[in-house]
């Protein structure tokens, strides 16, 4: 006898995943199948053996290949099913909501296999029947109807839930205050975070299957990656990013961006390029135009800077102009590029780090040099506070940031009487002191970003290339 609280399926009915991002499924309704599954492809398991999570991809309208919705879900187990044709398979086997409408629903375990020869992307099996379900064979679409069009891609990127996503972290040090706050807030939002040492990686370039191996196995797919190149691996480091760029993998920072936001010179010509305020820089080549180079950039005292020159390192203040010209000397004795740049004297030994995410200024503190050391470097002593900053600077921030197109920066800057003149723009900033000093989740800022970038949306290939296949 049916009441009030029964819910009756026919044998084929709209159902929903939501928490898989599959607003309308047509699924059949089998009680004599013991096991509810799901169509998926490209079935990828990642995380940690004791919690593994799975991704996998699913083409939700029969006969449409060209879209499909990229999943994930946690692994509750692993279990070996037949078919009803008496083909065995294990399985993975994931919980998530069935939604069948007029706000009734319930967490069912569902198998992963490939059904893409079936004329249902979903088998609901009677493990996932609850008692007030009642099946009736004869009739089909008793739930209330739904509809393919909500996988137009506007309605999927509005609906979409959040996903397990699988980061790399790129960095030869696993242990340091920012790598550790990366993994850290990533594991915290759900997320797989795996720490990869740049110089392992090795590639394999080619037109038809570019690869990237590390310690002997090639690396899986990954949704983003973190770059946190080192000074001394630049080349290197740069080519493993442009490694994933070709894979199509979204880099927080592009390996161009690293590039010219590392080499000084490189970097102040495209400050200069945007029109963005600096000190008056000068470079040369020639131990001959050694007076012309410091003319150019005006009086003593004046900055000697090496161009790749990290953390304050490389980096001399020349009080006179016979100072100045011993320094250059001594450089160009080792052979080492270097810049001479305006001293803005007003900074009196403070300088503002902004960091920059997706674009946006983030946060902002300011730094004091020790002692009478007129470099502000946390790395040399110095202390950091949190600041308010000017329309200006933020500007001038987010306009370095853009220039060079990246995703993360930390943008140093001065305060002179003619408004802010930047003096580096940094691609892999530390986090540790502008967290403590701001009391910021600033790792968690970078991750919003991330999410967002790698937000599941139908990914449609070309007709003509789909037809060509």
């Amino acid at each position: 006898m049916l009441d009030d609280t029964t819910i009756r399926l026919g044998w084929e009915e709209w159902l929903a995943l939501p928490d898989l991002g599959l607003p309308a499924l047509k699924a059949k309704v089998d009680t004599g199948a013991r096991t509810s599954a799901l169509h998926a492809f490209d079935i990828e398991t990642f995380g940690p053996a004791t919690q593994p999570k799975v991704r996998f991809a699913v083409h939700p309208v029969p006969g449409r290949e060209d879209l499909s919705i990229p999943c994930s879900a946690t692994v509750v187990d692993r279990r070996e099913v037949t078919s009803s044709n008496g083909e065995t398979e294990m399985r993975y086997v994931i919980e998530t909501l069935l939604d069948v409408g007029d706000d009734q629903g319930w967490p069912i375990e569902i198998t992963l296999t490939d059904r893409a020869t079936m004329a249902s992307r979903m088998l609901l099996g009677r493990q996932a029947l609850r008692e007030e379900v009642v099946v009736q064979p004869t009739e089909r679409f008793l739930r209330p109807e739904r509809s393919y069009d909500v996988y137009s891609a506007k309605k999927i990127r509005a609906a979409a839930p959040p996903r397990a996503l699988r980061i790399a972290v790129l960095s030869r040090e696993p242990n340091t205050y920012s790598t550790q706050r990366l993994v850290h807030e990533g594991e915290e939002r759900g997320h797989v975070v795996e720490v990869i040492d740049t110089t392992r990686c090795y590639m394999a370039i080619n037109a038809l299957a570019p690869e990237i191996h590390y310690d002997g196995q090639r690396l899986p797919r990954y949704d983003a990656v973190i770059p946190r190149i080192g000074a001394s691996i630049t080349p290197y480091g740069t080519a493993v990013v442009r490694q994933f760029e070709t894979l199509g993998t979204y880099c927080v920072n592009t390996s161009a961006g690293i590039s010219a936001s590392r080499d000084k010179l490189h970097a102040h010509q495209v400050l200069a390029r945007h029109k963005i305020g600096m000190p008056v820089t000068a470079f040369a080549a020639s131990p001959k135009d050694t007076d012309n180079l410091i003319s150019l950039v005006g009086t003593a005292p004046l900055i000697v800077k090496l161009l790749e020159s990290t953390q304050g390192k490389g980096v001399v203040l020349a009080e006179t102009k016979k100072a100045a010209q011993s320094v250059i000397d001594a450089f160009r004795g080792l052979k080492a590029n270097f810049l001479v740049q305006d001293f803005v004297a007003e900074a009196a030994g403070e300088d503002i780090r902004l960091l920059v995410v997706a674009g946006k200024v983030v946060a902002a503190m300011r730094r004091r040099s020790a002692s009478d050391d007129f470099r502000s470097n946390l790395h040399r002593g110095g202390t950091a506070e949190a600041v308010r900053i000017s329309r200006a600077e933020r500007s001038a921030a987010e306009k370095s940031a853009r220039a060079f197109g990246l995703g993360l920066a930390g943008v140093d800057l001065l305060r002179a009487e003619d408004g802010p003149k930047v003096l580096e723009v940094n691609s892999s900033p530390g986090l540790e002191g502008i967290e403590k000093a701001t009391k910021k989740n600033l790792a968690g800022a970078l991750y919003e970003e991330i999410e967002r970038r790698a937000k599941p949306a139908p990914m449609r290939r070309k007709k003509a290339k789909a037809a060509a296949g």
